[in-house]
């Protein structure tokens, strides 16, 4: 990919969702005109149920990372199977950005001090969505890790489909269950952005499709394309 190719992703997958983070941020600490729009957007969508709870419960810990750590060790397997000397990056830089996840939302958390919908205990703490943060972070950086394992451009878009309505399944039914407000999610769609175009320039650096040769020194790149 040129080099102008790769700063207009850079733009679009960072530049403008870390903007965006930065004006909803603002919006909730000052209180500004967008909480308004934010509230009657839940407002319309709020309507807690049984299906918007258990679409939530794919954002929880307990279960998206248990998927990342599966397919992480499948990877790493494949890796080395196939003789990569540099098998070790994808699975440690998707494991790093999940860890990194708490790291950043949390002390959001706490400095925004944003309160919940009227479906949740009065108390703060709901900026940015911490679960949608965890899905978007976990299944993403899954599909990214899986994505040159599969052989067919078919396989590819299944599983990208596949991985973003989970998270989006996830978002809906936060909003739905009234677990968080629109801005509290969207908010974690920037944030996860940035994350997940971080590893994704990890994995495109040179010397990721590396075979070791018999003789111990770094072979052509074989395998997954």
């Amino acid at each position: 990919m040129s080099s102008s190719r790769v700063s207009l992703l850079l733009v679009w997958l960072v530049g403008l969702p870390a903007l965006l983070l930065s004006l909803i941020t603002w919006q909730v600490v000052g209180h500004g005109p967008l909480l308004g729009v934010d509230r009657d957007v839940s407002d319309a969508l709020l309507h807690p149920d049984r299906g918007s709870e258990l679409l939530a419960d794919l954002g929880n810990v307990q279960v998206a990372v248990p998927v990342l750590v599966a397919v992480l060790g499948y990877a790493a397997w494949r890796a080395r199977a196939a003789g990569r000397d540099r098998w070790w990056p994808a699975p440690l830089g998707a494991a790093g950005l999940m860890v990194l996840v708490p790291v950043l939302v949390v002390p959001l958390k706490a400095w925004t001090a944003r309160h919940g919908t009227a479906a949740v205990p009065p108390g703060t703490g709901y900026f940015p969505s911490g679960h949608t943060a965890t899905a978007a972070v976990a299944y993403g950086a899954a599909a990214l890790v899986l994505l040159p394992w599969l052989r067919t451009a078919m396989a590819r878009r299944v599983l990208v489909t596949v991985c973003a309505a989970l998270v989006l399944g996830v978002s809906y039914g936060l909003v739905r269950r009234g677990y968080h407000w629109p801005l509290d999610v969207v908010a974690s769609w920037c944030l996860a952005s940035v994350l997940l175009t971080a590893l994704w320039l990890l994995l495109s650096g040179p010397g990721r499709g590396r075979r070791r040769s018999p003789s111990g020194t770094p072979g052509p790149r074989t395998g997954p394309s």
